[in-house]
């Protein structure tokens, strides 16, 4: 693909351009991994920054577990002539509350340590619950004399129990008992306390509670009655509500946001009453968030429903560089259409190296957001790293093109790519209407440019 007079045809420049192109993919590729990279190490940091605190917390609970006895029959023996007999067992009832009210109130602090930052907070979980036993309690299998109500326990779910404040206060019909830590009888995180519920065969149990906890960037409720309200408050500014359930009333603002959620047994789709072996821990199941807000259950067979709130940072730097990377390509070619242009149309001849050396300051470009974003935020990150690498690329190309003016127009493309880009960076829902837009209006100028291109060179060829 050469002229007759020895020199590359349009076609053969189009060729070195797109190979050059692609050879840069490979650092590309290698910035984008940096990025990864340094979020694995921001997010280490921040459970650094948090590990003692607390963790990202779920409450659930209260509920009444009350052992039971149980005949069971079972078979024994071998043979012609087995034999049957039966025993009795003890069994778990666990008692959902009818109604639940709960207040929490979120204080969100920023810890940081270098360059990194966290958000943790201390809570509180203030509210009563009501216990009565359905008035169809036999339908269920149990009745109340087979129920032992003097060894009854009241329970509450905390997923981090370290972060459970010094003196959590609950009372039982205005009386303050006393607390144990963990799940019970039964495997799981929190605290709990002996009743006798002896009181609940004839009129409901009324029980008040008043705890404060700790944890980090997240918190979450596994709501566990017939009517569960729970109000939340903060001054964090920017929440992400998820989960399960979502609050029936928000408001958010810049000096923080309100929540209220009301859930019933119903959307939970359970009984208030079920029955378990002794231990089983089929209804007290802890929830553990996941980044997300998503739960996950620690004990077998019950699905904990959660409703949760994220304490997001709005400006999430990794994420936003990781996607102005993926628009690498986008600059790399537009660059090079550019310096083609000034090639073909131009007559300014433009080697293969100072192809390569322009794209390697784009590529460049990417991890000097990276790096500045980390000290001084994105936004000053970005505009520093563009003013730095459009001047590169305008004073080097002005050189290869010998003429200021033709260095600038490249220096003006960057520029205007950079901004474009900044919009994209900013938009969720039109990023990617507005970017294949522009694409095609920078298509459709190229094909109109280039028109009349010989790009094989054979009609300068036939001509001579």
């Amino acid at each position: 693909m050469y002229s007759s007079d020895g020199r590359r045809t349009p076609g053969r420049k189009l060729l070195f351009a797109i190979l050059i192109a692609m050879a840069l993919a490979i650092p590309l590729f290698s910035v984008w991994l940096l990025v990864y990279d340094r979020q694995s190490q921001s997010d280490e940091a921040r459970s650094s920054i948090t590990e003692g605190w607390g963790g990202r917390q779920a409450m659930s609970g209260p509920v009444l577990v009350i052992p039971f006895r149980q005949a069971t029959t079972e078979t024994v023996g071998t043979g012609d002539a087995p034999a049957t007999r039966t025993r009795d067992v003890w069994r778990e009832l666990t008692l959902e509350p009818e109604t639940v009210g709960i207040a929490s109130l979120v204080k969100p602090e920023r810890r940081q340590r270098s360059i990194y930052e966290a958000v943790v907070y201390s809570a509180t979980a203030g509210g009563s619950a009501r216990f009565a036993f359905p008035p169809d309690i036999d339908r269920f299998g149990v009745g109340l004399a087979q129920m032992d109500l003097s060894r009854a326990e009241l329970r509450f779910g905390l997923t981090d129990p370290r972060g459970l404040g010094a003196n959590p206060r609950v009372t039982i019909d205005g009386r303050p008992t006393r607390l144990q830590p963990g799940g019970g009888s039964s495997p799981g995180k929190g605290f709990f306390a002996f009743v006798d519920a002896a009181s609940l065969a004839g009129r409901p149990m009324m029980v008040g509670f008043d705890y404060d906890f700790r944890g980090n960037s997240a918190l979450a409720l596994a709501p566990h009655a017939g009517d569960t309200h729970w109000r939340v408050t903060s001054s964090w500014p920017n929440p992400s509500f998820g989960g399960d359930f979502l609050p029936a009333g928000r408001t958010v603002s810049d000096k923080g946001f309100a929540s209220d959620y009301r859930i019933g047994n119903l959307a939970l789709g359970r009984s208030l009453i079920s029955t378990s072996d002794k231990g089983g821990g089929n209804i007290t199941a802890q929830p553990t968030l996941r980044p997300g807000g998503h739960a996950a259950v620690e004990v077998d067979r019950a699905a904990s429903q959660v409703a949760s709130i994220d304490l997001i940072q709005p400006v999430d730097l990794y994420s936003r560089v990781n996607r102005a990377t993926k628009y690498g390509f986008l600059f790399i070619g537009f660059t090079f259409l550019a310096l083609l242009m000034f090639d073909i149309i131009g007559g300014v001849r433009v080697s293969a190296v100072e192809y390569l050396l322009m794209g390697a300051a784009i590529v460049l470009f990417f991890v000097l957001l990276l790096a500045f974003a980390e000290v001084i935020g994105f936004a000053a990150a970005y505009v520093l790293a563009s003013i730095a690498i459009a001047g590169l690329n305008s004073a080097y190309s002005a050189a290869v093109l010998g003429s200021w003016k033709r260095g600038s127009m490249i220096g003006g493309l960057l520029i205007g790519l950079y901004a474009v880009l900044y919009i994209l960076l900013g938009l969720e829902a039109f990023s990617l209407l507005i970017g294949s837009v522009l694409l095609f209006a920078a298509l459709a100028g190229v094909m109109y440019a280039t028109r009349r291109i010989d790009w094989s060179g054979q009609a300068a060829e036939a001509a001579g």
